[in-house]
């Protein structure tokens, strides 16, 4: 299917992790802050906290990552345990289904270790209220027996520092969310900075890549470098196929119109998706699951992948009565606004300013 990755079956454009990206993860990744590029607020900080820790001997405060996916959270992780010096070790929410789960985990670290929970806002309550005193006291406490004979017991851990990785950091609860010391919330990426991260890519992939051409790729990339480097590796299939191997603008330009990537980065889901909102429901307010019913999509997707680089791109906005497209969503697909309605839902940009007054002069 245009516009999906064979390897993994997922959206080129998708920034979700499929199968294909470990390996090309492994290779691209960077390994201390100076060589990891963007999140420039965030990098500063961090190796202040990081010296700081370093200059005392002391474990690194617990550090929240949270953002859309796709932005380099596990990467990051990587690189302050490196800059620590110390090993870390990975796991993920999901997979630690019981307390004992984490008891093995923390009661296997070494003094000072990072442990990396990706999508920890999906730990379940019971195993949460155990990492509270381990976070906190850097203990594990534990009640063996029931009744009058019932025992509590309580194991000391190591120092450590957990890092925790989230999208929805929303759905944290607050208990959890202030045990941690280090806050960062990761932005998409400017397409300069997608520029040098495709530009190290390619170097690090062996593959000749013209400036011009990475700043294509850059710019559809939607802000995001794990859609960037997917799109590198698509686009250099196109290069050994159909050209000479060099990869360059035009069959940069070729390869992403085949995709069906356009300029902005949108593939055919978002378009489904704004079509829907556009013809199916005169441009809304549509609530999410009516939007997901008639496309085909799940709503949480849409939510949750779909909708926050719309909404950046100022395509979409989210009203009391549901999502309504506005108007740099028809302009981009040279389609008319009605900008009565706009005037109607509240949507005073300039051009409807400029063309309701037109309007009402008209009249």
């Amino acid at each position: 299917m245009i516009g999906f990755d064979d390897e993994q079956g997922a959206r080129i454009i998708s920034a979700v992790k499929g199968i294909a990206d470990v390996e090309v993860d492994n290779l691209l990744r960077p390994k201390t802050l100076n060589e990891y590029v963007g999140q420039d607020k965030i990098k500063s900080n961090l190796l202040v906290y990081i010296n700081a820790a370093k200059n005392r001997g002391e474990h690194l405060d617990h550090v929240l990552l949270y953002g859309p996916p796709g932005l380099g959270k596990t990467t990051l992780s990587r690189i302050i345990a490196n800059e620590l010096e110390t090993r870390i070790t990975v796991t993920s929410g999901p997979a630690i289904e019981r307390g004992a789960d984490l008891a093995a985990i923390l009661t296997n670290l070494s003094p000072n270790e990072v442990l990396f929970i990706d999508e920890i806002h999906r730990l379940n309550h019971a195993v949460e209220e155990i990492l509270y005193p381990a976070m906190e006291d850097f203990s594990l406490d534990f009640v063996v027996g029931k009744g009058p004979s019932a025992k509590s017991i309580r194991i000391n851990l190591p120092p450590f520092t957990l890092i925790g990785a989230t999208t929805r950091a929303g759905m944290l609860t607050g208990p959890l969310r202030d045990r941690f010391g280090v806050h960062a919330r990761l932005e998409l990426y400017s397409p300069d900075d997608l520029n040098t991260i495709v530009l190290n890519s390619a170097r690090a992939l062996c593959t000749d890549i013209m400036p011009e051409a990475s700043m294509e790729i850059a710019k559809r990339s939607r802000g995001t470098p794990r859609i960037a480097n997917r799109i590198l590796k698509r686009v250099r299939d196109f290069a050994q196929v159909k050209g000479n191997g060099v990869i360059d603008y035009e069959i940069t330009c070729y390869a992403l119109n085949t995709m069906e990537i356009d300029a902005l980065g949108l593939d055919n889901v978002d378009k489904n998706v704004l079509f829907a909102i556009m013809d199916k429901f005169s441009g809304g307010p549509v609530g999410l699951d009516t939007i997901a019913a008639s496309t085909g999509e799940d709503s949480m997707t849409i939510e949750d992948v779909y909708e926050p680089y719309l909404l950046q791109l100022g395509f979409i906005a989210r009203t009391p009565r549901g999502r309504i497209c506005l108007p740099a969503c028809y302009e981009h697909y040279g389609k008319p606004v009605n900008f009565d309605k706009m005037a109607r839902l509240g949507i005073f940009t300039d051009t409807v300013k400029e063309e309701t007054a037109q309007n009402d002069g008209a009249v």
